[in-house]
């Protein structure tokens, strides 16, 4: 027998744990201090020079040294040094943890998989839905990238010093970054604000998906909030517009890849390529 009520409620423990770690993690990076040594190597192309703000932010008690094809630039944590590498390993870690204990519970408590966006809809799986996806991901993309403009050219600028944490310094730091981290990233994040809190929710209690689709982008604006105050904003309108893929698609697919291609691609052209500055929605 389905157990709506028991994984609605796994589903709210698991936000709310997600928001406590937010809300640690924007203490951190609102902590700033100055990044040093010299210029830093752009793998795609380009160099950014210390020290400019608009596309190599300060950075949280975190100073960048050298780099080297194996393990990345090195990131000091209170006089704790670690690779970038490892950094990005340990939050593919965190956020693997999270979305395994929800999986865990959807198992357990017999939740219809369709519910969740999966197997059911024709874009659910597929070549098309993947196709979808992507189209979705780039419309989404040109909107944050069009966001960010009007806000540097409003002065309410968006806090960069978390993508620069996560922005590797050698080619095998960005493999694991698009290949291991980034993917990780899209899927819970999806499967938690959108399969689970708006699916879920929606199906197990025979409302209308609008009502947790809402709810569910406010939580996951929140839960960037180490972006400042405007990148709170857009990243929840940015959560709610993926809450509305979902819902039209009935597809975790096709906002998986979007959710991915929004944040590849925004470290990609803005960290690895150094060109310009935008918001960041990881």
């Amino acid at each position: 027998m389905t157990r709506w009520a028991a994984f609605v409620g796994l589903t709210g423990v698991v936000v709310t744990l997600l928001l406590v770690l937010a809300r640690l993690s924007q203490s951190v990076v609102s902590d700033r201090s100055t990044v040093s040594n010299g210029n830093r190597s752009r793998p795609f192309g380009g160099t950014t020079t210390r020290g400019d703000h608009r596309t190599d932010p300060v950075i949280p008690r975190f100073e960048r040294r050298g780099s080297d094809v194996a393990s990345g630039g090195r990131v000091h944590v209170d006089g704790l040094e670690l690779t970038t590498g490892a950094l990005l390993a340990n939050v593919a870690l965190t956020q693997g943890v999270f979305g395994g204990l929800l999986a865990a519970g959807a198992f357990y408590f017999q939740i219809p998989v369709a519910a969740l966006g999966v197997g059911g809809a024709p874009l659910s799986s597929g070549a098309l839905g993947i196709a979808v996806g992507v189209a979705f991901g780039v419309v989404l993309w040109l909107g944050n990238e069009t966001a960010g403009r009007v806000a540097d050219a409003t002065g309410a600028g968006y806090d960069e010093s978390l993508r620069a944490m996560l922005a590797p310094d050698s080619l095998g730091g960005w493999v694991l970054l698009l290949g291991v981290v980034l993917p990780t990233i899209a899927f819970v994040e999806e499967f938690i604000f959108r399969a689970a809190a708006v699916g879920a929710v929606a199906a197990g209690f025979g409302i209308s998906p609008w009502l947790p689709a809402v709810v569910s982008s406010l939580a996951f604006g929140v839960a960037h909030g180490a972006q400042g105050r405007v990148g709170v904003v857009v990243t929840g309108t940015l959560g709610f517009a993926l809450a509305a893929g979902f819902v039209l698609t009935e597809s975790l697919l096709v906002v998986v890849v979007a959710h991915y291609l929004v944040n590849a691609l925004e470290l990609v052209v803005h960290e690895g390529l150094g060109v310009g500055r935008g918001s960041e929605h990881v």
